[in-house]
């Protein structure tokens, strides 16, 4: 059994949805090459599940309009609806000859607009915008895309039906980054979809979307698509979770900055987690959590070039590869120090600096102190720098009039480059030859970071450096080559 997950670009258009439906249409003619209804000689039974995204773009207008609607303008909801109902007509009346089915498309389209405009009137006359309000309207997307794809694949002869995940994933009342309750969802998704699939049917359900316990819309936040596909994989204990893209799979770098970036074979859970982490945009980073934990393959792949055997994701790697394998990078940040020879050898600072810090809500993406104690530095997003800063003045207040702290100071415009590798634990000279690479470009190194895991090593960079160290690492191990 496979579970295909597609992104808004991957169905942004009459044409790419026409390539899903021939893509999906392929697998199900592969899977059910074993024995109709049982498990082949490897042991994997047949069947392909669909998670789909909303067609790329369509969330965006559905946020815009419904912001736009707490503000007093009721414009952009009433663009919003027509636009989206062109949409989704045309690409039905390109795909779909069936007049019947057509037409019942385009009643479902128009219902659901209607609705969406309802919530957006609603929102005008309250002046406000909840965050449980904006769920219900970022998931209209998904509800539209995936009624269109599974008429499509019906029109291209796969046995296919839609599927709300509102009635398969129960999550928690966290609007806008809900969490999945894994006690309630495995066998809610066992019972409505296991029937279905075992008849020969394709379940192509709605990706990002999920609902409480009392049937109350939520997302699992921006990318949560992905999260769909492998939380369905785990319930219902699929051989692979396929994440359908626009590129050749995982890439060494970003190939826009690098390029020579190529893709890779095959990675770890370990390092995709962390690859994920730093700002890698092919997986949303929760992805690999229910993957990881019932041993799931997953595999990411390119709509627009199929044959592509793409990048396959495991728990451990086959390869025999020692050293570096990608690297990326986190941009708009800010790296806060806390200073002063009056911290050495005192207890507490460092939980006191980190209790500030979380007040505020901030994301602490690194962390680096020297053995001396003088001093703490950390980095967060930049959004969150002013805040964070200004908390720590008032905590430390009392240490900084006395000089026991004899600075709290900030740095804008860095950047973190990860560089990237399970294979880096126990392989003496990666970080003496990634340093050796950015001396010889004259980039200069801020600060530091390494796990204990040591399949990250992190370096704080200037942003105006930060695409010349990319650049320089990865040309240094020759991950262009595919060797290290």
């Amino acid at each position: 059994m496979i579970v295909m997950k597609f992104g808004g670009t991957s169905v942004g258009t009459t044409e790419s949805i026409d390539g899903v439906a021939k893509i999906v249409a392929a697998a199900v003619e592969r899977q059910a090459g074993g024995a109709e209804g049982e498990a082949d000689q490897s042991g994997e039974s047949p069947g392909v599940l669909v998670v789909v995204s909303a067609m790329g773009g369509v969330t965006n207008t559905l946020i815009d309009a419904a912001q736009a609607a707490a503000a007093g303008d009721e414009t952009p909801y009433r663009d919003a609806r027509s636009q989206l109902l062109v949409r989704h007509q045309v690409v039905a009346g390109q795909l779909i000859e069936d007049g019947v089915e057509r037409a019942g498309l385009g009643r479902l389209f128009d219902n659901r607009l209607r609705e969406f405009e309802r919530l957006c009137r609603s929102i005008t006359v309250l002046g406000e915008l909840t965050q449980r309000g904006l769920d219900v309207v970022s998931g209209v997307g998904e509800r539209l895309s995936a009624p269109l794809l599974a008429a499509v694949l019906r029109a291209n002869g796969v046995n296919s039906q839609f599927v709300d995940a509102g009635e398969l994933i129960i999550t928690d009342d966290q609007f806008g980054n809900a969490n999945p309750l894994m006690e309630a969802t495995p066998a809610r998704c066992r019972d409505r979809l296991l029937p279905m699939m075992q008849s020969g049917v394709v379940p192509v359900v709605t990706g990002f979307v999920g609902a409480t316990e009392k049937g109350v819309p939520t997302t699992l936040g921006r990318g949560g698509s992905d999260y769909s596909a492998a939380i369905l994989g785990a319930a219902l204990d699929a051989d692979e979770i396929q994440i359908w893209t626009d590129v050749d799979g995982v890439m060494t770098a970003d190939p826009r900055i690098v390029e020579t970036a190529q893709s890779m074979e095959e990675l770890s859970y370990e390092e995709v987690a962390e690859l994920a982490y730093y700002g890698a945009k092919v997986l949303h980073p929760k992805t690999v959590t229910p993957a990881v934990e019932s041993k799931i393959p997953l595999r990411v792949l390119n709509t627009f070039n199929p044959s592509h055997p793409g990048t396959r994701i495991v728990e451990k790697t086959h390869q025999l590869h020692h050293g570096v394998k990608a690297i990326t990078a986190v941009r708009e940040l800010r790296l806060i120090t806390v200073a002063g020879r009056g911290m050495i050898g005192v207890p507490g600072i460092a939980a006191r600096t980190f209790d500030a810090v979380a007040r505020q809500r901030a994301n602490v993406l690194m962390i680096s102190q020297g053995s001396s104690e003088q001093s703490i530095c950390f980095v967060v997003p930049e959004a969150e720098g002013d805040a964070v800063v200004g908390a720590l003045k008032v905590e430390f207040a009392r240490e900084l009039a006395q000089n026991m702290i004899e600075e709290i100071s900030h740095q804008p415009d860095i950047v973190i480059v990860a560089v990237i590798g399970a294979g880096m634990k126990g392989t003496p000279g990666i970080a003496a030859r990634v340093f050796n690479a950015l001396g010889e470009r004259n980039i200069n190194v801020i600060a530091i970071a390494q796990g204990s895991s040591e399949a990250n090593i992190s370096l704080v960079v200037l942003q105006t450096e930060a695409d010349e160290a990319l650049r320089a690492i990865h040309d240094t191990f020759e991950l262009g080559n595919g060797a290290d």
